[in-house]
């Protein structure tokens, strides 16, 4: 263990630090902070050259071999690659680190810790509504519940939300589920400045979004990494429900494909992500505003990956889905599902279309991406079609 200086609000503690060359600074500490191990009441510096992270601990020896093999596809590609492979440089002890003065969290402010999302300076509180229960899911004392079962008043809990999170500028109150053919939030205002508009940043990736008019949740950011790390260089993408283009874009931006199709029937989301492939300077998309039911008159047998990012009624299209697929193409397709069936319905639905086209189909992954609603998830299967 390091040493360190016994710290109150805005003094100073000796840490570990992480050295890396500043250009690298935002994708390195996105990955440390995967392994727990940065110190944020600590405030980073920077000298000339290098920025210096703080660490909570000095990583173990499987840890450090684990950080070192997921920088290492970055590292070879930056500016001096020689000197940033010795990696046992890159850890330096016993730094002084400025500690930030403690701002209470929106659990502190309230007393509880409520519902909400923030997609760049807005933040969207959930109404805690109990519409997307079945009445059988509903216990007798919940059905004599008020829709709205915070312990406190929107409003106040608007204003602690701006207090908590100094860029957030907009609190909006999502009043219900998400509904309708273009997958929209009934959206009401309660605090900062009034609008629905914003840009959201995420993995080095820019998207404007509006979100009374076009979906976009930052709750499938991993899975959206995920989906990335597959996809090869030369590939051919078809994003059948792109929206604003979150898996498109970085798709596009980070793997290399040779064309990604990005489609969403909905002409807002399709305004949105044009803007956004100018924004991101991505060139390898084309972008459409179309049925996704008809993109196999033009793309069939195209796609080495075919994503399916519809979890209500994508089930619905995956007879084109299926004829996208070249052989060995890959359907990432993802469903609302219960407990008591999460995966085998949705795999024989796959398995039943790519029967009605003499085509087989391997399951290479089952993913329980996210709680949705009681006794309901967001799922995900990664299926090859043969």
């Amino acid at each position: 263990m390091q040493n360190q200086t016994s710290s109150g609000d805005g003094e100073s503690a000796v840490r570990y630090a992480f050295r890396v060359h500043k250009e690298d600074g935002e994708p390195v500490r996105r990955i440390l902070d995967e392994f727990d191990v940065i110190d944020h009441s600590c405030k980073p510096f920077a000298d000339d050259v290098y920025l210096y992270l703080p660490l909570l601990r000095y990583p173990e020896k499987e840890e450090r071999l684990e950080i070192r093999d997921r920088l290492m596809h970055l590292i070879l590609q930056l500016p001096h690659p020689t000197e940033k492979m010795q990696y046992h440089s890159w850890y330096v002890k016993d730094l002084s680190f400025k500690t930030h003065t403690k701002v209470p969290t929106v659990s502190d402010l309230l007393g509880f810790s409520p519902a909400y999302e923030i997609i760049g300076d807005i933040a969207v509180l959930d109404d805690k509504s109990e519409s997307d229960k079945s009445e059988s899911d509903k216990s007798e004392s919940d059905k004599n519940k008020p829709d709205n079962i915070y312990p406190a008043d929107v409003s106040e809990i608007a204003a602690a939300i701006l207090k908590a999170h100094s860029a957030v500028k907009t609190v909006l109150l999502s009043k219900g589920p998400i509904s309708g053919e273009f997958r929209t939030r009934d959206l009401e205002f309660l605090a900062g400045v009034n609008k629905t508009e914003t840009v959201h940043k995420e993995y080095g990736c820019k998207y404007k979004v509006d979100l009374a008019r076009a979906y976009f949740t930052p709750r499938l950011s991993t899975e959206r990494r995920r989906i990335v790390e597959q996809i090869k260089k030369g590939d051919t993408v078809i994003d059948m429900f792109a929206g604003v283009g979150p898996y498109s874009i970085f798709i596009a931006k980070q793997a290399a494909p040779t064309l990604v199709i990005a489609n969403d029937k909905n002409e807002a989301a399709v305004e949105l992500l044009n803007e956004n492939i100018a924004l991101n300077k991505v060139t390898n998309i084309e972008a459409l505003n179309e049925d996704a039911a008809v993109l196999s008159e033009k793309y069939a047998g195209a796609g080495d990956h075919v994503i399916m990012n519809l979890p209500h009624n994508a089930c619905d299209f995956l007879d084109t889905a299926v004829s996208l697929c070249k052989a060995g193409g890959v359907i990432h397709y993802y469903a609302m599902t219960s407990d008591d069936d999460l995966f085998d319905g949705s795999v024989e639905l796959i398995r039943s279309a790519a029967e009605k086209q003499g085509r087989g189909i391997t399951v290479l992954e089952r993913r329980n991406v996210r709680s949705y609603a009681p006794h309901q998830y967001n799922i995900c299967l990664d299926v090859k079609i043969l």
